[in-house]
């Protein structure tokens, strides 16, 4: 039975269609043109955990002596041949231009310390005396230091420096710098490519050039007035620029699929002899309401990440969210306005072979109907495999790995990663990255056998040095990790060396924040697979009344992200097609993790809600169980796997990205999306019902 508001809505849109479309594209335009500056608001902070002993430790280590900026930019300089770091020429050339750098930007730069013109000129040139380093400590903090970076990069003198040197810049800022503007690339990427070749493959879809384009015009209008939403979130809350990427992810790919379902539930309405103004109502009362309950799963999925303390994974649900609540707005208003207007028009410029709407006869005649009868005729012979086979993917899981930010996530030619890679050879002592104990209330003999003590803990580059004087009663010690594989074990240590009466000794450094991290999401991933569960299982017992299908929906999202993530590991960590992929194995960074997981559920149960409201539908009507799933199949199958392969589109945009990172969530998706649109949805699905409802 249709809904008698969403009818009475649907008419409301058909008398108003002029005015309902004009006014929410006026609206996104302005917001568009609001979130214009979106990009240069957006944050880099945010990767770790808040709550975290080595955040606590870092935020008074910095509160007592000021940020330590000794990581944040390393100039490594090659002198040409024939000369030595101690040339005269040499080191004219070189102290001359970094004089120079802090009387030209001394609002940018806080020190310089380098191997002609600081303590530590004993151990900052390899022993050819071919290389040295300088250290840049840049002013501000978090995102100020990225833009401080940005402003004198160019005065560097990377590639052709002083006195014949060759400078390559490596260290923190170089590195973030890199991956930021890496997803700007993809962002611009996704949306100068993706969105034609989803038009043109849509237009093969429908068979009209007006079909087509109204799920691109709601993913573009979906996009601008995110954009503007985000805009002003920035005013009141830190919004990391990952959320951005997510933002236009979400948008074009989920935008896009409730376009889709929504124009081809129009053009059956059309192809049953209804009128256009009934066919807008039964469409807004049918498919813009599952759009609806779609919306708020992905909505609720994204928004269970707020129960992390990381500001990465507490931003990227404002995007998630905004965009996908908007998508479906849009998909309730303007795209049925857009619809009522073109009317039976909606095939104008159509190719006969394609555009031709089909009947319901013809659809239960097609290929998805005979593939549904199939998968009930035998069911267990279909199930069975089919499980074995995804919990066969996902057994390289277990050996997952995990990882905070690393210039390994840049491409093997980019200039700061292979900066970085040549400093760490050179200068296997030095860390850009050190542990650090951050020691309070200890007197000289106390912080005597602290140090002692930590000096014994295996896995280090060099022993335990302070990096100031004591002040404030607090004290700083800085030593190089060996290996980050090691990270725990020697964390750990350090975090059980006896304190004395009255003495706090904390483990900080970035190696510490980003184990602190994972630790923290892998604490926390437990109760985000249960806010999940639980969200879909709420939503689709709202839906459809039956817990059976409830819990059916969500042991089917799980076995689709399981073999999902099993795929994941076996490419990223394990390696295999690393070449063919151009990408470096290695741990998979932590935070993506966390967001694929919630992404790819949320997906999973989206199209279970599409396919089981046609089966419902058929139920309502009279049908019998079997009869429900084949009509349920037949109606969805060809919109279901379209969708699919919009969204395949739309993150293979992001595949072409230099950054593993973006590779991670593009080819984890498109796995996710195959496995789930094709086996799980039009196989497993139809068997695994017709066992249910013997």
């Amino acid at each position: 039975m249709l809904h008698s508001g969403s009818l009475r809505w649907g008419r409301f849109v058909h008398r108003n269609r002029y005015l309902v479309l004009a006014g929410f594209a006026l609206a996104v335009l302005l917001s568009g043109w609001y979130g214009r500056d979106l990009a240069d608001r957006l944050s880099q902070e945010g990767w770790f955990d808040e709550s975290s002993e080595s955040v606590a430790a870092s935020e008074l280590a910095d509160a007592t002596f000021g940020r330590d900026t000794d990581s944040d930019l390393i100039l490594l300089y090659t002198v040409p041949e024939g000369s030595t770091v101690d040339s005269p020429e040499v080191r004219a050339a070189v102290t001359a231009h970094l004089r120079g750098l802090l009387e030209r930007y001394p609002d940018r730069i806080l020190k310089i310390d380098s191997y002609w013109d600081s303590p530590f000129t004993a151990n900052a040139s390899d022993p050819t005396k071919t290389h040295a380093f300088a250290s840049v400590g840049l002013r501000g903090e978090g995102t100020a230091t990225v833009e401080n970076y940005l402003a004198i990069k160019d005065a560097l003198g990377a590639g052709g420096g002083p006195g014949g040197t060759t400078v390559q810049l490596a260290g923190l800022q170089p590195i973030v710098e890199g991956i930021n503007t890496g997803m700007q690339n993809d962002i611009q990427r996704a949306e100068l490519i993706a969105l034609p070749i989803v038009a043109i493959l849509l237009y093969f879809v429908f068979g009209g050039v007006i079909g087509a384009l109204l799920p691109v015009l709601i993913g573009g209008m979906t996009i601008l007035g995110t954009q503007g939403i985000l805009r002003a979130l920035t005013d009141h809350i830190e919004v990391n620029v990952f959320a951005n990427a997510v933002m236009t992810l979400v948008s074009l790919g989920l935008a896009i699929d409730y376009g889709l379902f929504t124009v081809t539930r129009f053009r059956e309405e059309l192809a049953a002899g209804r009128s256009v103004e009934e066919a807008t109502a039964r469409t807004v009362a049918t498919a813009g309401r599952t759009v609806m309950f779609s919306a708020a799963i992905i909505a609720i999925s994204l928004g269970a990440l707020f129960i992390f303390p990381n500001g990465v994974l507490r931003s990227v649900p404002f995007g998630g969210i905004s965009s996908v609540l908007l998508a479906a707005l849009l998909s309730v208003t303007a795209l049925p306005a857009a619809l009522s207007i073109a009317g039976r028009r909606i095939d104008f410029l159509g190719w006969k072979r394609f555009s031709r709407t089909k009947t319901e006869a013809q659809i239960d005649a097609g290929f998805f109907s005979r593939l549904a009868l199939f998968a009930m005729r035998r069911p267990w012979a279909v199930a069975v495999p089919i499980v074995l086979v995804l919990l066969a993917l996902s057994i390289p899981f277990r050996n997952i790995e995990f990882g905070g930010i690393s210039e390994r996530y840049l491409a093997e030619d980019n200039p700061a990663r292979v900066a970085q890679a040549r400093f760490d050879e050179l200068f296997p002592s030095f860390r850009t990255e050190p542990l650090k104990l951050v020691v309070v209330g200890a007197n000289p003999q106390q912080l005597g056998d602290i140090r002692h003590e930590a000096n014994q803990v295996p896995g280090l580059t060099g022993r335990f040095e302070p990096a100031a004087a004591t002040k404030d009663g607090v004290n700083v010690l800085n030593a190089g990790l060996a290996d980050k594989r090691d990270a725990d074990a020697v964390i750990a240590a350090l975090r059980a060396i006896p304190e004395p009466p009255g003495v706090e000794v904390m483990v900080a450094g970035v190696p510490a924040l980003e184990r602190d991290s994972i630790n923290g999401l892998l604490t926390g991933l437990p109760l985000l697979v249960a806010i999940l569960a639980c969200t879909a299982l709420a939503v689709m017992f709202v839906a459809f009344r039956s817990i059976v299908l409830a819990l059916k929906a969500v042991a089917m999202s799980a076995l689709s992200l399981v073999s999902t993530l099993g795929i994941l590991t076996w490419i990223f960590v394990e390696g295999h097609g690393a070449e063919a992929f151009e990408f470096t194995p290695g741990p998979l960074m932590f935070a993506v993790l966390a967001l694929i997981v919630t992404v790819v559920f949320g997906l999973s149960t989206d199209y279970e809600v599409f396919l089981l409201s046609r089966v419902a539908e058929a139920r309502e009507a009279g049908a019998d169980a079997p009869e429900a799933i084949r009509y349920g199949i037949a109606h969805t199958g060809g919109v279901i796997t379209s969708a699919a392969a919009i969204l395949i589109v739309v993150t293979g945009a992001f595949g072409f990205s230099d950054l593993v990172l973006m590779k991670y969530i593009a080819y984890g998706m498109i796995a996710a999306l195959i496995i789930d649109a094709t086996v799980i949805r039009m196989l497993l699905t139809p068997a695994v019902l017709k066992l249910i409802w013997r």
